[in-house]
């Protein structure tokens, strides 16, 4: 190999993927899923709300209330944070994939997503310190950190060992004390009903910003250096193996070659999440009468709906792989879709395209406005009507994510993290890319 080949001048830039290469699943799930996880995050703004055993979910208001709750602990409590992981670890082969298709060595690649990572997790403690201490950036950026370096090289028959094995942990080290109580009838032995409400350790309520800001940060460095590393203990980080063992097999960008196997995830997979967060829903509306200790964070019913909020997610995923497999192929059929239609899904999709940078956008919306320290109207919603301001926040990052899909621009965010990622080289335009104001293209999924 000659001196020139292996100069830093001769080596490829980053190779960002191209509009023309996009498929729409991957970007219509991360732009649905933002939406799921901002009416998720409600109950984290209900200061002044009532809380049950669980210390999450409140407990008061009125029958549309209780039935946005009953919904919520159902279809979204536990069920969100799966849709992320396994979109979050697809994302990473992706751009491993990308990479050393385009002549990086895999180390090389490697280190590129480690850089990502070691971003993420400075931004999520940042975010979780100035805005909400629920984020999430932090926990999936130590997560990937490790994951990446320990899985992204390893071949399928490795990835699909450590699989079964994090199944296997998940089964025995999280689910099997909760099932073992529920089958003995001793729901009250897991759990603890006096423990400190969780929806405190978010500091809604606190007049103070600076103190809020110092439980905030407590709460995220715990978040991200507890709870991420418990996860690898209990086999939650399955999900991220099943992203990386999905995007391999391009799942998501070839729907149509994978339908059985995702319909029977989204058929098998909702049904599970669903049962399994109905004990805890009919727990908390008083139908199900349980100890309270088993509605508690560690309680049995939690984890029950914990565990089975995995199979949720990955039905999510499959359900909107569906959806994208169905709509690219309408117009192949003689069936194209109106105007309207068309717009709304390459909205959607462009705020999938932009996910930090919604993400970041929801917070900075709702904590200045609903936290005590703030205007303090979380005091005075209820969980009803805080669905309503979270979706509308939502349909807010909806059209200006569409707006910059026009101007082909990306993300405030996304253009940072790129240009801490690569340096000056992140935000080179290929050749091939359109320029801003040309119509964004997919390809077929």
């Amino acid at each position: 190999m000659t001196a020139e080949t292996t100069s830093p001048a001769s080596r490829p830039g980053p190779v960002p993927v191209r509009t023309g290469e996009r498929a729409l699943a991957p970007d219509l799930a991360r732009g649905l899923m933002l939406l799921l996880i901002v009416l998720s995050n409600t109950a984290f703004h209900l200061w002044a709300a009532q809380r049950g055993p669980s210390g999450w979910q409140p407990v008061d208001g009125s029958w549309p209330d209780r039935a946005v709750q009953f919904t919520m602990i159902v279809v979204l409590d536990l069920r969100v944070y799966p849709l992320f992981a396994f979109l979050f670890g697809y994302g990473m082969t992706q751009l491993y994939q990308r990479q050393t298709a385009a002549g990086r060595s895999e180390r090389e690649a490697v280190a590129i997503l480690r850089r990502r990572s070691l971003w993420l997790l400075l931004i999520g403690l940042a975010h979780a310190t100035l805005l909400m201490a629920g984020d999430i950036l932090g926990y999936y950026g130590l997560l990937s950190l490790v994951l990446g370096w320990f899985f992204l090289r390893r071949s399928d028959r490795a990835l699909t060992w450590w699989i079964w094995i994090a199944t296997a942990q998940l089964a025995l080290l999280t689910a099997g004390p909760a099932l073992f109580a529920l089958f003995q009838g001793e729901l009250g032995s897991l759990g603890d009903a006096a423990a400190e409400p969780g929806h405190l350790a978010y500091a809604g309520g606190e007049e103070s910003w600076l103190a809020a800001a110092g439980t905030r940060l407590t709460t995220g460095l715990f978040v991200t250096f507890a709870a991420a590393p418990l996860s690898l203990v209990g086999g939650t980080y399955v999900i991220f193996l099943l992203g990386f063992w999905a995007a391999r097999r391009r799942v998501l960008e070839e729907p149509g070659r994978h339908l059985p196997m995702l319909r029977r995830t989204a058929v098998v997979g909702i049904t599970v999440g669903w049962l399994g967060g109905l004990p805890a829903a009919l727990a908390h509306i008083g139908t199900l009468r349980v100890p309270d200790a088993a509605q508690s964070e560690s309680g049995a019913l939690t984890v029950l709906r914990d565990v089975t909020g995995n199979a949720a997610g990955l039905g999510y995923v499959a359900a909107i792989a569906l959806f994208a497999h169905w709509w690219t192929a309408r117009p192949a059929r003689g069936r194209t879709p109106g105007a309207t239609a068309m717009a709304a899904v390459t909205a959607v999709s462009a705020v999938g395209k932009r996910s930090l940078s919604c993400y970041l956008a929801h917070s900075l919306v709702f904590a200045p406005l609903l936290a005590a320290w703030g205007l303090g109207l979380g005091e005075h919603l209820t969980s009803a009507t805080t669905v309503l301001f979270a979706t509308a926040v939502w349909l807010l990052t909806v059209a200006g994510a569409y707006a910059l899909e026009r101007q082909g621009r990306r993300g405030p965010a996304e253009a940072v993290l790129r240009r801490l990622m690569y340096g000056g080289q992140g935000e080179r335009r290929r050749p091939d890319e359109p320029r801003p104001g040309e119509p964004a293209r997919m390809t077929p999924a």
